[in-house]
């Protein structure tokens, strides 16, 4: 699981880097799921949970550029 605190010092290209990666690790536990074959089943929640972190960061730094 990651940190909202280590998330928000990323820069924002490594914010979409890590949004890639994770959105195609849920993509393969959402196959292992279905298939049986998920060692980790909690781990699907700490993705999900990871990218909601990761697109909240996103939306409030354009927020915030929007205001400035």
């Amino acid at each position: 699981m990651t940190k909202f605190a280590d998330i928000k010092v990323k820069t924002d290209d490594q914010l979409v880097a890590q949004l890639g990666e994770l959105k195609r690790e849920a993509f393969n536990l959402r196959f292992q799921a279905a298939t049986s074959q998920l060692e980790k089943p909690a781990r699907v929640k700490e993705v999900r949970r990871d990218i909601a972190r990761i697109k909240t960061l996103q939306s409030e730094r354009a927020r915030a550029s929007d205001t400035n």
